[in-house]
């Protein structure tokens, strides 16, 4: 049975990929230091033979006994709102943590993937943004931290394949979606259905013009999953082409539950991007991928998890209480 490494395990898209490789057979590790991850999105996992749970920082040395076929560096905060508030955190994991992911990876003989980010291309200038697009990030504004952890984990793991020989993949995720996702986070959807299903104004940052894109979750994995077998090691662009503005998806969440609040318009933050759209190119033709879901059924997906959600997850109350799992 191949073994892989998931760190931020507890994360919206670590749980997601937890499940995915129990699944597909493999013995699971994950790890996470729970400062944004939640273990209610792996309780159901721990009673599993093939699932195990490391409560660790990856920022500190890595030690896993025995043999690891896959790493997969997952662990950030990947919101505004906890980026911004642990911003040397978020430099320590995308500096010290995947330079310790890299060390475990090499001595293990493991294949590496790394989670980047479609932030790396910061407020582009080009649109879509294709792979060979460098960016337009200010390293030192206030989504900085965010921003340059992730180029800095690009430019290592290309280091380590090249002088190394070290196998490893990139993945630069867009916008995506889905159950497990933090309402009170900053994204723009979860804060969107949050507002909704508390009643309150739905919020615009900016004039409601700029773009983005949402890919759902379920198809995401499938495309991470797919890199991470391919033979590509250069950075590929997963997420969803199409766009839409700020302004015409919140009409489609209040549509979509059915309220009838008001959007009320705040200054756009500093840096934040106007237009976010993947060229996707490289990912249907070295890899067959492309979104099967699309957003109306994805959103009626998303919306029906947040509903069965209690009144304290709702408003995010709730906190992680580690010693009521028991651990592997």
């Amino acid at each position: 049975m191949k073994r892989v490494l998931i760190t931020g395990a507890a994360g919206f898209l670590g749980s997601h990929l937890c499940e995915r490789f129990v699944k597909d057979g493999y013995h699971v590790i994950g790890m996470d230091n729970l400062i944004t991850g939640r273990l209610k999105n792996i309780e159901h996992l721990f009673t599993l033979a093939h699932f195990e749970f490391y409560n660790h920082d990856v920022s500190k040395f890595i030690h896993v006994p025995g043999e690891l076929n896959y790493i997969l560096h997952f662990a950030s905060p990947a919101s505004p709102i906890d980026y911004l508030k642990i911003p040397i955190q978020t430099l320590k994991v995308g500096s010290l943590g995947i330079h310790n992911c890299l060390g475990l990876a090499k001595a293990k003989g493991a294949r590496l993937m790394i989670a980047s980010t479609s932030e790396v291309y910061g407020d582009p200038s080009v649109h879509p943004q294709p792979e060979s697009y460098w960016g337009n990030v200010n390293p030192v504004g206030p989504r900085g931290v965010y921003d340059e952890a992730k180029r800095f984990q690009e430019a290592i793991t290309m280091a380590y394949h090249t002088y190394h020989s070290l196998e490893t993949r990139i993945v630069r995720i867009f916008n995506t979606y889905g159950p497990r996702m933090r309402l009170n986070d900053g994204r723009v959807l979860p804060a969107f259905i949050g507002q909704a299903l508390r009643g309150e104004d739905l919020t615009i940052f900016g004039d409601g013009s700029q773009t983005r894109s949402f890919c759902y979750v379920d198809d995401l994995i499938e495309g991470i999953v797919r890199l991470l077998h391919s033979d590509c090691p250069d950075p590929v662009n997963i997420g969803n082409p199409d766009q839409i503005t700020i302004g015409q998806f919140a009409e489609e969440i209040i549509a979509l539950t059915g309220t009838n609040q008001k959007v009320i318009y705040k200054d756009l933050p500093i840096d934040d991007p106007k237009q976010r759209q993947p060229d996707i190119t490289k990912a249907r033709t070295l890899l067959g991928w492309e979104p099967k879901i699309d957003r109306k059924e994805g959103l009626q997906r998303t919306y029906a998890y947040f509903r069965s959600l209690s009144e304290d997850e709702l408003r995010q109350t709730d906190h992680n209480n580690f010693d009521q799992y028991i651990t592997k």
